[in-house]
């Protein structure tokens, strides 16, 4: 009896302590939510700086990329806030007015003309954007592959729309393969496999060393095929 008596008093001991905790833990919550309510009044006060704040950390890379010491006439596109026509005619070449970004420093008039072509910036020719290019596509394969990829329009380029856009390239990079020394390998050395050893085809390369050259067949089909473009790089590169 005397045991379990000491029990149950653990046990409501253990049990007020829980319950202590409890209503603490509540209190503090509460205390917590009055605080953070108090803290967002102030915020809602001041909307406008923090506002002002994103842009700023925006406008130091402005700062830094656009020159001071030049006419403001003179810096690039990027630069620049211009008010763009969109119902215009496309091809149409038409003047408005551009003025620095607030947070560039220029010399000279910051309000002065500008003259564009009306086209959306996705519609700029080839060597008026300059695009990422990708080299884990084939570039041999039939028919052509194409892969999208993004696009940004030179900086002194005034276009509609945005600035960075997708665009379809068909795959043409290079791994710097030679066609020629393909070509000068095949004839002298083909037997032996080394235009397939320096095109990467190492498999095919082994099959003509060991053959010497399909006994001479081999070696004279690759010379055609080489010569027309139809047998490339492994990697699906195109020849330089």
């Amino acid at each position: 009896m005397q045991c379990a008596h000491i029990n149950i008093r653990k046990a409501i001991f253990i049990l007020l302590s829980v319950l202590i905790n409890y209503v603490n833990h509540i209190q503090m919550a509460e205390n917590y939510m009055d605080t953070h309510s108090k803290d967002q009044q102030p915020k809602n006060n001041t909307l406008k700086e923090e506002e002002i704040f994103i842009p700023k950390v925006m406008q130091e890379d402005v700062v830094l990329y656009c020159p001071s010491d030049i006419s403001c006439k003179d810096l690039e596109a990027s630069c620049l806030d211009c008010q763009l026509n969109f119902n215009c005619r496309y091809g149409e070449t038409i003047n408005t007015t551009c003025s620095p970004k607030p947070v560039v420093q220029c010399e000279g008039e910051r309000v002065f003309q500008k003259s564009y072509i009306c086209r959306y910036c996705y519609q700029t020719e080839h060597w008026e954007h300059s695009c990422e290019l990708k080299a884990n596509c084939n570039s041999v394969a039939s028919p052509r592959v194409y892969y999208t990829t993004n696009c940004t329009v030179d900086n002194n380029i005034i276009c509609l729309g945005n600035r960075v856009f997708n665009k379809k390239l068909p795959c043409n990079w290079t791994g710097g393969y030679r066609w020629f020394t393909a070509l000068a390998l095949s004839i002298t050395l083909g037997g032996f496999g080394a235009d397939r050893f320096y095109l990467g085809h190492w498999q095919e390369g082994i099959g003509k060393l060991f053959s010497f050259g399909g006994l001479g067949v081999w070696t004279l089909i690759d010379v055609i095929l080489i010569s027309l473009h139809y047998l490339g790089p492994a990697d699906g590169s195109l020849f330089i």
